[in-house]
């Protein structure tokens, strides 16, 4: 991977995870949207390891062997705090390949909306727009930028169990 993948685009954000082991059925693909919040809770759980408390992540091991999780989340938060500018930071991309401004966003199997520190605003929706091309927000109702900021900020606020449901998800990110 090259360094500075920063963006809340598809291209920087969708990381494949391979997993092997007793109960994990071969070539098994899960589409479920899973974090690096989930990693430790999984490991956990695969190792037998007592649970932790106060974690934001859930185990993806249920999902890993076939299992229907309820309120498994349709959204995940995205966050980058930058430019980064420091010349010796791993991730300092390379010049003209994208060092964005800190942003928060919201990605949903269906739509990526992203709230820039400087104000921009981007809508993507993914079924008319995969490859995250076309920035349709300005084209929204004022309604729908009203629910989409209100549920991007109740995002970045929960913690813990407030996190597993969907409370939040439901209704801003549908097209």
């Amino acid at each position: 991977m090259m360094p500075g993948k920063m963006t809340a685009y598809d291209t920087d954000i969708r990381v494949p995870l391979i997993v092997t082991g007793p109960g994990v059925p071969t070539g098994r693909v899960i589409d479920e949207i899973a974090q690096n919040i989930d990693l430790c809770p999984t490991f956990e759980e695969l190792g037998f390891a007592p649970a932790s408390r106060r974690i934001d992540g859930r185990s993806v091991a249920p999902l890993l062997r076939g299992e229907t999780v309820e309120g498994w989340r349709t959204m995940a938060l995205i966050e980058h705090r930058g430019p980064v500018r420091n010349l010796v930071d791993p991730d300092l991309p390379s010049p003209r390949s994208g060092n964005p401004t800190t942003y928060e966003a919201m990605r949903t199997a269906t739509a990526l909306y992203v709230e820039y520190a400087d104000g921009e605003k981007e809508y993507h929706d993914l079924a008319s727009d995969p490859d995250e091309l076309h920035n349709t927000f300005a084209g929204l109702s004022a309604e729908r930028k009203a629910a989409l900021h209100a549920a991007l900020e109740a995002t970045q606020k929960c913690h813990g169990g407030d996190c597993r449901s969907e409370h939040v998800e439901r209704s801003a990110m549908r097209n």
